[in-house]
């Protein structure tokens, strides 16, 4: 028998900017204020029925003609610390959760957690609402509790509302800058094409109401049915989070998305060494309008959940589940299921012997997260796998940086890097970046990479001879011979001491001995300089050399074609010419 399942929201932003209390607001219930500094600690998960919902939003739900046409049950909301959550709300193409609220302070627009979660919202392809919180901090703005948005504003003065577009225009030009068009909801044209901003505060409740009804409308049209319909057959969900629980020992925090799980199931789930069987003993539930981390009421035991719901499950076999794995029950046969299981965690693990980076993070939903932006990074990834970086990570970055020396590195997001680790990496030549914030570590790789790549290229253009072409200076012959010394003009390219001279035909004039300018010795000069050299050699300014002839800095073969074929683009314009004047001269050298 198939049903409709409530969609499941993820609430997801910068620490601090009121995701909780915006929960609260919806809920009525004060779960932000018994959170240690007001800050989310753990993955809350609570059921909103859609009937709950009519009832806080009457007023909007009948301005707007809504009345009767949500055929929605409610959402399942999921509140997470930072982005981590929401990437281990994962499964077999694409992401558990059907929609997402990015939640911004209008005050400060995106900052470093919103921009992260941002990217995995649209790396995932989930459709999103921005609620842009803290309404009540625009200057001169006279709340009311609970007001929708649209009725408060008609009822501003006008400089507050002033202020409110323009702290909305600066959320709208940042989002602009990342291809993103959006606009307040109530002047949306296209919501296939335009993120609609819902105006909130979760501190009065204002434009609650129309956030979830913005929702709502976004879930019905981008969020389909068959994607909503669930059966009963056996359970599939993610564990979002495992914990030990007095009395009760180890237990799971899942999101069931589809069929029925029951007390005395038998399901399979993954660890770190693979897939992990385990007996479901009791199955624990939030009431509606309640939360799993901090209940106002008492749980509820139940025999059976159906999807969507959050659920807590005691059970034996839990030790060792590692957040972001899929979670199925067993109907049937159990080597299918653990097959099933284990296929899955594979298709996020990387084992390969080919060049690129090793990645670790914490869950399988980071390493899923973290890989898929890796390769939107173009950077190429040799071991990917969850767990703190080991030995054996060492081993492989050492192999990878063998091939190319900026592929030498670990990137460890969200995980303790052990000491003996670090110090065998730092012997190996191996980099670790480590960090919580996926692009942040991303971008102090690409930093580093640059830089060795920048210096290894310095290293190599170094030892390459530059091409030049120098004349010489009429009336600025100060010694004829050994060695001569003559005042030149540089024509076109780079000399510098050490290079050697030759004439047009290909004769040796002789080494650069120094260069001087005003009267100090410098290591090189460049077009335009006039400068005076000294030229160690058999020759003679009068016979091999003449005033106002043309010398040319010789460029070894090999040296000619790495410049022709790999480094030309570094030379600058005219040392092109330089080289390429060089290289014809040089073929008639051989006739």
């Amino acid at each position: 028998m198939a049903g409709i399942r409530s969609p499941i929201a993820v609430v997801v932003g910068h620490v601090d900017v009121g995701k909780t209390l915006l929960l609260d607001k919806i809920r009525g219930t004060a779960v932000a204020y018994r959170e240690p500094g007001m800050i989310t600690q753990h993955i809350g998960m609570s059921f909103v029925p859609w009937g709950a919902v009519e009832r806080f939003a009457g007023p909007l739900v009948d301005r707007l003609r809504l009345r009767g046409r949500i055929w929605i049950p409610g959402f399942l909301f999921i509140d997470t610390p930072g982005h981590a959550a929401f990437s281990n709300l994962r499964k077999r193409g694409g992401s558990v959760a059907d929609v997402a609220v990015l939640v911004v302070d209008i005050t400060s627009g995106l900052e470093e957690q919103g921009l992260e979660s941002l990217n995995l919202i649209r790396a995932r392809g989930v459709p999103f609402v921005i609620a842009a919180n803290k309404l009540d901090r625009i200057y001169g703005w006279q709340s009311e509790e609970n007001r929708p948005f649209l009725f408060a504003v008609e009822r501003q003065e006008w400089h507050a509302v002033a202020q409110l577009e323009e702290q909305i225009g600066r959320l709208i030009d940042q989002l602009s800058r990342l291809g993103i068009e959006a606009d307040r909801y109530d002047r949306v044209r296209d919501f296939a094409t335009q993120v609609p901003i819902v105006p909130t505060s979760a501190v009065t409740g204002e434009g609650v109401a129309d956030l979830l009804l913005v929702l709502a409308g976004v879930s019905q049209r981008f969020v389909s049915k068959e994607r909503l319909t669930v059966r009963d057959g056996p359970a599939r969900g993610v564990v979002m989070e495992v914990k030990e629980e007095r009395g009760l020992g180890t237990v799971a925090d899942v999101i069931i998305y589809d069929g029925v799980l029951r007390r005395g199931d038998t399901v399979v789930t993954a660890g770190l060494q693979g897939p992990i069987t385990a007996k479901v003993k009791m199955l624990i539930v939030p009431k509606p309008l309640d939360e799993m981390r901090d209940p106002e009421d008492r749980y509820k035991y139940v025999d059976e959940v159906r999807a969507a719901v959050g659920v807590r499950i005691v059970g034996e076999g839990l030790e060792g589940v590692v957040p972001g794995a899929p979670i199925v029950a067993v109907e049937g046969s159990l080597e299918e299921a653990v097959k099933a299981v284990g296929e899955e965690i594979a298709a996020v693990k990387i084992e390969s012997d080919k060049e690129g980076v090793v990645a670790k993070a914490d869950t399988f939903g980071t390493l899923e997260s973290m890989v898929l932006f890796l390769r939107q990074s173009n950077i190429p990834v040799r071991r990917a796998d969850v767990g703190p970086p080991s030995h054996k990570d060492v081993v492989e970055a050492a192999l990878s940086r063998r091939r190319d020396p900026a592929y030498g590195a670990i990137l460890a997001f969200n995980v303790r890097v052990p000491p003996e680790v670090e110090k065998e990496a730092q012997s190996s030549g191996v980099k670790i970046v480590r960090g919580e914030i996926l692009y942040k570590v991303v971008d102090e790789y690409l930093r580093w990479a640059n830089e060795l790549k920048a210096k290894a290229l310095e290293a190599a253009l170094s030892q390459l001879v530059r091409p030049g072409v120098v004349q010489l200076l009429p009336g600025y012959v100060f010694r004829r011979r050994d060695p001569v010394i003559v005042g030149v003009r540089v024509v076109k390219g780079t000399i510098k001491p050490g290079y050697l001279l030759v004439r047009q035909d290909g004769r040796e004039v002789g080494k650069i001995q120094q260069i001087q300018s005003h009267g100090a010795p410098v290591q090189e000069a460049k077009v335009g300089d006039e400068v005076a050299i000294s030229i160690a050699g058999d020759v003679m300014v009068g016979r091999q050399i003449k005033e106002g002839d043309f010398l040319y800095v010789y460029v070894p073969e090999d040296h000619l074609k790495q410049w022709l074929l790999q480094y030309r683009q570094y030379l600058r314009g005219d040392e092109r010419e330089a080289l390429d004047e060089y290289a014809q001269i040089r073929k008639n050298w051989r006739k």
